[in-house]
């Protein structure tokens, strides 16, 4: 799996882009919201990625954030929603507007989207709710400046509820998970660990 390319900005041509890593070509497909921050062609660039297996291709596709990428790993996995619908979606807004969407029940703001009516727009909202409020929950944990663990010093905390909830809990269930054993670890592994571990107590 490749997860992030550092290398020369050689195309930019939305939606495609090419970065040049050691001499290699990579061609890859983004967001406009990416799009936004790109550098110059020419310049170096870091960019998180996700390849996306289909049965006639397999398509990298690039984010500037890893919050990006994280919301564009749920979206596909909502009935319905491809890769290109999700693309559409994070062209259309932040992911913090989709987020406020999600949690305001917003129908409206999402049909304006192309491609997404309202039947989809329902299915989002229902099948991103809980992921939507997880992810609020471990920004917030971080700090709630919306930058990603990966751009500064990360909480401990905040990263354990955040494992736990991909491990399928609750966000609400990891949050009183995590809290019971806060105190004992200072690294989130650990707090993981002991977390897990007392679950299986119970």
């Amino acid at each position: 799996m490749i997860g992030r390319l550092r290398g020369v900005l050689v195309l930019k041509q939305p939606p495609q882009l090419m970065v040049e890593v050691n001499g290699v070509g990579y061609e890859l497909e983004a967001p406009l919201s990416t799009f936004y921050e790109l550098p110059q062609t020419g310049d170096e660039v870091i960019l998180h990625t996700h390849l996306h297996v289909r049965e006639d291709a397999h398509v990298l596709f690039a984010f500037a954030s890893p919050d990006e990428r994280a919301l564009f790993r749920s979206l596909i996995r909502v009935s319905g929603v491809g890769a290109k619908m999700a693309l559409a979606i994070l062209s259309g807004m932040s992911a913090e507007a989709f987020h406020r969407c999600v949690m305001d029940n917003d129908i409206t703001t999402l049909t304006r989207l192309p491609g997404i009516g309202r039947k989809t727009a329902e299915r989002l909202i229902i099948e991103m709710r809980d992921k939507v409020t997880a992810q609020i929950q471990a920004q917030g944990a971080l700090g709630g400046s919306g930058v990603s663990p990966a751009s500064g010093p990360t909480d401990p905390t905040g990263d354990a509820v955040a494992a736990l909830v991909s491990l399928g809990y609750k966000p609400q269930e990891a949050s009183r998970l995590v809290s019971k054993v806060e105190g004992e670890s200072d690294s989130s592994e650990e707090m993981i660990r002991r977390a897990l571990k007392a679950t299986l107590k119970n």
